[in-house]
């Protein structure tokens, strides 16, 4: 379970990735838009995309506790890492006075490495927790009363 969790979010993660490499590249370098406000565009984008295949794909066999909960976590998390993120190109570009396409490229890379440590840690852990011990026994009751039959759910079977 953990592999597909693992694939999944990396799969996720480097859509949204390359997602907020060209967004930036064409926001900064295209249109003309400051290095910070091209980082926060883009990040806006990709963070959108990226919890649809959160909550839908990576992490769809853990605990739902609803979609209000989750997004709020979610844009709780991926805001401290947008900030993070915005604080290192802020002193790439202010700062250290870097103008450079690819030297701010690099600097927003790095960001998003620190930050996807971060919000799979972050996404495990609070916006999409494991079944416990409580909600399993839940779940087999509910599937009882439902079906007439008790099923394991899938974090016990391990399928």
């Amino acid at each position: 379970m953990l592999a597909k969790e693992l694939g999944a979010f990396g799969v996720v993660g480097a859509v949204c990735f390359a997602l907020d490499i060209v967004l930036f590249q064409v926001l900064y370098t295209y249109a003309g838009a400051d290095a910070v406000l091209s980082k926060l565009l883009a990040t806006l984008v990709s963070m959108t995309v990226a919890y649809v295949g959160h909550r839908y794909w990576s992490f769809s066999h853990r605990a739902r506790t609803g979609v209000r909960r989750e997004y709020l976590l979610f844009v709780v998390i991926n805001g401290a890492t947008l900030l993070l993120g915005l604080l290192i190109i802020f002193v790439v570009r202010h700062p250290l006075q870097q103008e450079s396409a690819l030297v701010l490229q690099i600097a927003n890379i790095a960001s998003i490495g620190v930050g996807t440590v971060i919000r799979y840690l972050s996404y495990r852990r609070w916006v999409f927790p494991a079944v416990g011990p409580t909600d399993a026994a839940a779940e087999r009751t509910h599937l009882a009363t439902t079906t007439g039959a008790t099923r394991r759910p899938v974090a016990e079977t391990g399928r």
